[in-house]
């Protein structure tokens, strides 16, 4: 309890220091809310475009598809608002040996430099995210028990991780290749899966996007469980690849920092 105290209290360091930067750069707080309101027009505009012809896609009508819209902009409003800042400045810090001044606090390097640029604009949009999903929820005529939504939104909760670790596993190579331009441009491309129902793909292709690069488990599969509660073999997936995915993120960022070459070496 100590620890989680003293992470909790470090924490909300960050955010006030967020909060009161944030104020002294108005436009650019207001800009970042406007451009992630487009954002989230243009992702609901597209699918209910596209069902103006179309009854179903990959099995699912509208109302589940607006819900599968509404997690997937929740999990990217969390990561936008919680670790994307830090993530993004990741890879320089690795590259210029600035991760010596994280190393040596007492605090896990990981969580000082993920999770110190806390966005206040996305928190602002975060809540237009809840807001969207609760809207696709109530306007979902489907049966919703409270064991459903419940597990749908840890399970939602479990996308972000997910979302997080495979974002890791792009940037980690920064430690032998020194430059992670090309690898994060391939995550963006990559995250696009996302956004798709998993119905979608097949063979080769599924098996990779749900075990691998689990892109599709982060709002798709959360989703297939609230429609369908006695679909226990989706919950137990995401459980182990995200047990998995967790140990393999913790075993190469080991290898990374004893590849490290600080700024004094």
């Amino acid at each position: 309890m100590n620890l989680v105290h003293r992470y909790a209290r470090l924490y909300l360091y960050f955010v006030r220091f967020a909060v009161s930067r944030s104020l002294e750069f108005r436009v650019d707080f207001y800009f970042r809310i406007f451009m992630d309101l487009m954002f989230y027009v243009v992702n609901i505009g597209f699918f209910q475009v596209i069902y103006l012809h179309t009854p179903q896609i990959a099995g699912w009508n509208v109302e589940q598809m607006m819900v599968m819209v509404g997690a997937y902009l929740l999990v990217d409003a969390i990561q936008m608002t919680l670790s994307a800042n830090g993530m993004h400045s990741l890879p320089i810090t690795i590259n210029r040996g600035d991760l010596d001044y994280h190393l040596l606090r007492p605090a896990s390097p990981i969580f000082f430099v993920v999770y110190k640029d806390f966005a206040v604009s996305s928190a602002i949009n975060l809540l237009m995210a809840v807001g969207i999903l609760a809207w696709a929820l109530l306007n979902y005529s489907g049966p919703i028990t409270f064991l459903s939504l419940t597990l749908f939104l840890v399970l939602l909760l479990m996308g972000y991780s997910l979302h997080f670790m495979i974002r890791m596993l792009f940037i980690i190579p920064v430690f032998w290749t020194h430059s992670g331009n090309g690898l994060q441009q391939l995550f963006y491309t990559l995250t696009r899966f996302m956004e798709r129902p998993d119905a979608l793909f097949k063979g080769w292709a599924r098996g990779i996007l749900t075990t691998v690069l689990p892109f599709l488990l982060v709002a798709s599969f959360p989703c297939r469980f609230l429609f369908d509660p006695s679909r226990w073999d989706v919950v137990m997936h995401m459980f182990l690849v995200t047990g998995a995915l967790a140990l393999i993120v913790r075993y190469f960022w080991g290898r990374g920092l004893m590849a490290y070459s600080s700024a004094s070496s």
